[in-house]
Order: structure tokens, then sequence, then C-alpha cells
């Protein structure tokens, strides 16, 4: 279970960054990008719309998993949240993406690891 978790964690990840995340969101989420949509759809809509699929992805995943919901909620909202302001600083230049790369899986590791050290448990266990 420990290797499925993480596994569609990070498989949630990639296909909310690549597969999932066109080419609008990715230019429209920077508070500084200059694309015609950006005038028209302010960017804090495009990166806010962007963290919050992946919240959905972790919570889905979690949920999959066995875990009760309030459980799922809150490693949805851990990463919403995280994944925002992780995204917010590759896009105004703090770091390249692959240190934002690096911290999302380092994120996912950490939800995993809260299900590792039985911090949380699914539902029955």
């Amino acid at each position: 279970m420990l290797f499925a978790l993480f596994f569609f964690l990070l498989a949630g990840h990639a296909l909310m960054d690549y597969s999932l995340q066109n080419d609008s969101m990715a230019v429209c989420k920077c508070r500084k990008s200059k694309a015609p949509l950006a005038i028209s759809v302010p960017w804090y809509y495009w990166l806010t719309a962007h963290a919050l699929l992946h919240g959905a992805a972790v919570g889905i995943v979690f949920r999959w998993m066995g875990f009760e919901w309030h459980i799922v909620a809150l490693f949805a909202a851990a990463e919403t949240v995280v994944h925002w302001f992780v995204d917010f600083g590759k896009c105004e230049n703090w770091y390249s993406l692959l240190v934002d790369q690096a911290i999302h899986i380092l994120c996912k590791m950490v939800w995993w690891a809260f299900v590792a050290t039985e911090v949380v448990k699914p539902i029955g266990l």
C-alpha cells in the first residue's frame, strides 16, 4: 500500500503538471505574464485553479487508498496551498524548474511519510 500511495501521488502530480496543464495555464498563472489571455483573466485565477487541481489529485489518491474524508480534505488543502506558493516562486524566477519539481516531489514524500509513520491510517487499520 505504501508503494502504491507514493506512486499514485507522483503520477497525479505528473498528470496535473504536464498532461493536463495547457499552455494558457502554464503561461497565464505567472504574475508578470504578458499573454493576451492573462490580461483578461487575472494571473491568480490561473494559479489558484492550477493549485486546486493538484489538491484534488492528492485528495482523490488519498480517498482511493481508503482514508477518511477529514484526512482527504487536510492533505488536499495542504497540497493546494503549498503548490500555489511553490509555483508562485517559480514564476517569479526565485528558482529553476528543477528546484520547483524537487519541492513538489518532496511534498509528496512528506504526505507519504505521514502514512508510513502511521500518523494517519486508512479506514479500518
